[in-house]
């Protein structure tokens, strides 16, 4: 299949997909601000850079894009058309990575935790894991 934009117009579409402040991200942040709890942002100290760290509770939280982290989900699983051989070698790598940084997190002594953009589809689910994860 040929790509449907050429390498410039590609390039500048892939430069516009932000890694930070996203929706899940937000929606996660929001969240956890309604049910009291104070976080940083982005720990660049610690492995993997969480998104949501909560250190009086020794809790990292990552929220990742199912596609990009190869979630087992419908979006997750869904296979790119165009150039995939780079795109399945970039998700291996995003997924070899993601595990590193939990484990050197789990071996610091903290509580890791991933939540899935296909999770904020159902807000009172999402809602009663983070208050569990409060909790715990």
């Amino acid at each position: 299949m040929t790509d449907v934009f050429d390498a410039e117009k590609r390039s500048a579409v892939m430069a516009r997909i932000k890694g930070k402040d996203t929706k899940p991200e937000m929606s996660v942040r929001r969240l956890l601000t309604q049910l009291g709890a104070r976080y940083r942002l982005h720990r660049k100290d610690l492995p993997g850079s969480p998104d949501v760290v909560l250190p009086g509770r020794k809790l990292a939280i990552f929220i990742h894009g199912c596609f990009w982290h190869g979630h087992d989900c419908k979006r997750g699983a869904r296979e790119p058309k165009a150039n995939a051989d780079y795109w399945q070698a970039k998700i291996g790598r995003n997924r070899s990575r993601d595990t590193a940084s939990r484990e050197a997190l789990a071996a610091a002594g903290w509580r890791v935790e991933t939540i899935w953009e296909c999770e904020m589809k159902d807000e009172a689910a999402l809602r009663a894991r983070l208050s569990d994860l409060l909790a715990g």
